[in-house]
């Protein structure tokens, strides 16, 4: 949403004046596109990481306030939970070395707020979901003291009318319920933006969402939530569920969840700002003084604040985003579908990987959402949730005889799909240094069949076999996993086996600010779960 709201109270009258204010928003969307007001081709990308703060003994520290304090950088800024930060980058033109100006950017700024973070006993982790999270730690006590994040709770229990569920079913099962949305602040993800032309938004939006899958495929880094081995991406499905609002009743009518991978292929941004307002009802119904046709009719850009603000309460993969900079209006497609981390390499790498599948698909002649029906689309990005780099999705049979296959992803991605990448950051102009470098990391991540989860499992399980019990073997794999990645090395480097006793005491969390009645309290909030 971006912007800070006031909480107060609202009434019906506010959400009749809202839902106008939107539809006047969105026929002011409409004009724009007609009267092709947007801004002219940038090629400029974007990158945010959110990320969680762990102490010493690798368990989740509520301390965001704090750590921001000191390290006083705009570049910085609070998340849903008081566990979590976001580092935003600026924007850059994707041509040249701009992978690596990302790399060294990110070690710089990511430095510098771990050593502040360390000044309160804190630890900066990029993660998709921290393992040693527990449902005692996400309640709405620990929600980040930010008026826009209690009004955004407070709705949406509104609009629930009863408590959130929570209930996966992966290698184990997880079975949960909070009076709150913190759950979803578990979910700390990577968000790519590209500025697009309104002509191009289609077909970048539409490569997107059919490279979704790979993305989740190839980059998971979320094997574990609450204490439960489930998905390699566990993201999606806690994120959805944590923030549905519908209760069980609607979910049997078919009602859209507010966070979903979409139904259709699109053929303008307009279809994705129009579908927001016919599906769902507004969570912030908030409204400005500005009157978006009136400002058109006088020769000016509105901002179409409630329509943006609307936009950010609906959960797509793959989300559009209106914005006005220096008076231009421009789009941008926001991907949102990896997780943090491991390592600032991996992020780059993966990162080039999207960059350069969304242009040479978006340049394709016969594209693939035109031989990949969009339901097979979303049944992959389910799949490779579900299994990670084991996964095995469908489809278009390369050739002009068409037809769907079922392939390994890995497979899928070393022969078809690293070339393509690889010419799409040469239609972008980056370096060839910068291309085969990254690129690189994913091709070895497919060659030995090795990323964030599928790490985060194996060291789990040692850590077991060592004799450590779930919660101890948990905060090891975590500790270990904080060690590798500030070392920096990319994830399919690492050695899923180590000295389990070697460091990392239960003292250590004393030291970081932690107690054993902490622990104790994780423990049974562990516990609970089925």
């Amino acid at each position: 949403m971006g912007e800070k709201v006031a909480a107060h109270g609202i009434d019906l009258a506010d959400r009749q004046r809202y839902r106008r204010k939107l539809h006047e928003c969105l026929t002011g969307l409409r004009r724009l596109l007609d009267e092709k007001r947007f801004d002219r081709p940038r090629n400029l990308m974007g990158l945010e990481i959110e990320l969680n703060l762990a102490g010493a003994d690798g368990t989740p520290r509520m301390m965001n306030s704090q750590v921001l304090e000191r390290i006083a950088s705009r570049d910085f800024q609070t998340e849903l939970a008081q566990c979590n930060l976001e580092v935003n980058i600026t924007p850059h033109r994707l041509c040249g070395r701009v992978m690596d100006q990302l790399a060294e950017e990110l070690r710089t700024g990511l430095g510098y707020a771990e050593r502040k973070a360390r000044e309160v006993a804190a630890r900066i982790v990029m993660i998709g979901i921290l393992p040693t999270l527990s449902t005692d730690d996400l309640v709405a006590s620990n929600l980040s003291e930010i008026d826009r994040y209690v009004l955004l709770n407070d709705q949406m229990r509104a609009a629930r009318g009863e408590d959130f569920a929570i209930d996966i079913q992966g290698i184990e099962r997880l079975v949960s319920s909070s009076s709150s949305i913190a759950p979803e602040a578990a979910c700390t993800s990577v968000q790519l933006h590209l500025q697009v032309t309104p002509n191009r938004f289609a077909p970048v939006w539409n490569a997107a969402q059919a490279v979704a899958a790979v993305q989740v495929a190839i980059g998971a880094n979320s094997p574990f939530a609450f204490g439960r081995e489930l998905w390699r991406e566990s993201r999606p499905p806690v994120f959805q569920q944590a923030t549905d609002t519908r209760p069980p009743e609607l979910r049997t009518q078919g009602v859209r969840p507010r966070t979903w991978f979409g139904e259709r292929w699109i053929d303008s941004a307009y279809d994705l700002f129009e579908e927001n307002l016919r599906y769902f009802p507004a969570l912030l119904p908030i409204y400005g003084e500005e009157e978006p046709l009136r400002v058109l009719d006088e020769g000016g850009v509105p901002s179409l604040a409630e329509l943006v603000l609307h936009n950010g309460t609906v959960y797509r993969w793959n989300r559009p985003v209106y914005a006005v900079a220096d008076g231009v209006a421009h789009l941008r497609v926001e991907n949102r579908v990896l997780p943090a981390g491991p390592t600032i390499t991996d992020v780059v790498a993966n990162t080039a990987f999207y960059y350069g599948l969304v242009r040479a698909f978006a340049d394709e002649p016969r594209p693939v959402w035109s031989r990949l029906p969009f339901a097979a689309a979303a049944e992959n990005f389910d799949t490779a949730c579900r299994y990670g780099i084991d996964a095995a999705l469908n489809w278009p049979r390369p050739g002009r005889s068409g037809g769907i296959a079922e392939v390994p992803a890995v497979r899928l991605v070393r022969q078809e799909l690293l070339p393509m990448a690889a010419a799409g950051l040469d239609a972008w102009g980056v370096e060839p240094a910068d291309r085969d470098r990254y690129l690189g990391v994913i091709e070895e991540r497919c060659r030995r069949r090795v990323n964030g989860a599928s790490w985060q499992v194996a060291a789990y399980h040692h850590a077991a076999r060592s004799g450590l019990a779930r919660e101890a073997a948990l905060r090891a794999m975590t500790r270990r996993y904080s060690e590798l990645m500030h070392g920096g090395e990319p994830v399919h480097t690492w050695p899923p086996e180590w000295d389990v006793t070697a460091g990392g005491t239960e003292a250590e969390g004393a030291e970081a600010g932690g107690t054993e009645a902490d622990g104790a309290e994780r423990r049974e909030g562990v516990a609970d779960l089925n």
